[in-house]
């Protein structure tokens, strides 16, 4: 399969012309220009049936980000876990509730390790936080009602979505620079570079 990236930045407007030297008007000081901020938008593949397809921006340099302005929540509702996939930061809090009128234990696991991440018991009305210290998709179950089953996708950076039923997704906020778009779709792994711009960047993966 040939996958092929292009890419559209929006330009930005022109800075104000500096007053002519014979003006009386005085010439006030050049303020601080931010950092470029743009959007990713793109079409990657079409997600299988009733599945779904994560896509990450990583950037390609070591970069810090602000701590996450909300903590995502995992609930247990109907002996269902909600949502079925949630996307969290690794080494930000997730809260896990239970809203049930039972008592539901949640059993994490690393699925490319295997590795136990947590598994507590949550009482009705309770919950139980928990900061993921490794990327990757955790597998979530409660071994009480074997039928419920949910993942989670933990990602060190904020720039991560998931994408709409016909392959589209839109990131915003991103920080001008180098990054590595990553698509994981039906067990695939798909990558692509990619420069980020002021303005709007598009990425057209087929």
């Amino acid at each position: 399969m040939f996958w092929a990236i292009a890419v559209t930045v929006g330009c930005s407007k022109d800075a104000p012309e500096t007053p002519p030297a014979s003006s009386s008007a005085p010439v006030p000081a050049a303020a601080a220009t931010p950092a470029s901020i743009g959007t990713v938008i793109g079409h990657g593949p079409r997600p299988d049936p009733g599945a779904q397809v994560v896509v990450v921006l990583e950037p390609n340099t070591l970069r810090s980000f602000p701590p996450q302005t909300e903590v995502p929540v995992m609930d247990q509702v109907g002996l269902t876990f909600g949502p079925d996939l949630l996307l969290v930061r690794t080494g930000q809090p997730v809260e896990f509730r239970n809203s049930d009128d039972t008592l539901h234990n949640v059993h994490v696991s690393h699925e490319e390790t295997r590795e136990a991440a947590f598994n507590v018991a949550i009482p009705t009305g309770n919950s139980y936080r928990y900061t993921f210290g490794r990327d990757g998709f955790y597998r979530v179950g409660c071994d009480i009602h074997p039928a419920m089953a949910a993942s989670i996708f933990a990602a060190s950076t904020p720039y991560a979505t998931l994408a709409e039923g016909d392959g589209r997704f839109s990131i915003a906020d991103v920080t001008a620079g180098a990054y590595t778009v990553t698509v994981y779709a039906g067990g695939r792994r798909l990558q692509q570079g990619v420069d980020v711009k002021g303005g709007v960047t598009e990425v057209t993966l087929q």
